[in-house]
């Protein structure tokens, strides 16, 4: 009897090749995780709304829904909401660099985090890496300096290099004009240290240049050498990295307006060599096909021949 090519002998490697074309798909599809959403601080006064102030809360409501609905559209929006008696003020920003589908999924997860800690608070603030809100009763609403420190953090890890200080120095003074120059928002890299500095929204050049200021004065007395640095004050922050093997090439794109250039690269090479991985497995497969096809006619053949022959023949 002769021998036949069963299809179902290459089951394994069809699922193998749709298993790996799935994987590829996902990972090409798949941004670089963002650290957008990662919790910074959180300001919460110890005033809070009542069960009197019931109305307090579904003026809250009705102002975080205000602002849901225009962070993908906006990068900062200052509302208020609510008449003069239970009226709600603030704002939302999100950095600079987020495109506006960032920044919609950061403001997002802002009103949640809100009612967790900071429950009923008549006035709130929660910054993220990539976001943040802060909003007011009207009638707790309290005059604050735009220089107040809000939050700091220096990393405890020092620099040993002697050159860090001039290296810090003049990143600092590239952030320092740049912020200005680029509307309140200012991503600096000097050799091997990357500076981000961004003013409130609605802050004037001058105000917000001598918010970035006071800032950096801070990080530089107080974070001296430390290899990183975050100074937030109550209408601007800086943020400050030394990256002794390099800035790593996550930190030097610019994300805006939406569009992500290095995730369309990294899908068209993984798609690509999906593509070529896929045709060489399918050209073995084939090449395999034609040689069992090529034994079984020669097989055949042969068999003919002796037949001819008046010859029996066991083929097994």
């Amino acid at each position: 009897m002769g021998s036949t090519l069963k299809p179902m002998s290459l089951l394994p490697q069809t699922l193998t090749l749709l298993a790996f074309s799935h994987i590829v798909i996902i990972l090409s599809n798949a941004e670089t995780t963002s650290d957008y959403s990662t919790f910074i601080f959180k300001n919460c006064t110890t005033n809070t709304f009542t069960d009197s102030t019931k109305f307090h809360s579904e003026t809250l409501s009705t102002f975080f829904e205000e602002l849901v609905s225009k962070s993908s559209q906006e990068k900062f929006y200052k509302t208020t909401t609510g008449d003069d008696n239970n009226g709600i003020s603030g704002f939302f920003q999100c950095r600079g660099d987020l495109n506006n589908n960032d920044c919609y999924k950061c403001i997002t997860s802002l009103p949640e985090m809100l009612n967790t800690l900071c429950n009923k608070a008549v006035s709130a603030r929660i910054q993220l890496h990539g976001c943040n809100v802060h909003y007011e009763a009207d009638e707790f609403i309290e005059e604050r300096s735009k220089f107040e420190l809000l939050h700091k953090v220096c990393d405890e890890k020092k620099a040993v290099v002697v050159e860090f200080e001039e290296v810090r120095d003049a990143a600092f003074a590239g952030v320092e004009s740049g912020v200005i120059d680029g509307d309140g928002y200012c991503k600096e890299n000097y050799g091997l240290m990357q500076v981000i500095a961004q003013c409130e929204g609605d802050l004037g050049p001058c105000d917000c240049g001598e918010c970035v200021t006071a800032a950096l004065q801070i990080a530089e007395e107080e974070c001296g050498t430390s290899l990183s640095g975050q100074v937030y004050l109550d209408s601007c922050f800086i943020s400050y990295g030394y990256y002794p093997d390099g800035i790593p090439d996550k930190f030097n794109h610019e994300r805006k307006g939406g569009n992500n250039n290095n995730g369309k690269l990294v899908a068209i090479v993984l798609g690509g060599a999906a593509a070529l991985f896929i045709g060489y497995i399918l050209f073995l497969s084939l090449k395999n096909m034609g040689k069992k096809e090529d034994g079984i006619f020669l097989k055949k053949h042969a068999l003919n021949l002796i037949c001819e022959d008046g010859e029996s023949i066991v083929v097994l």
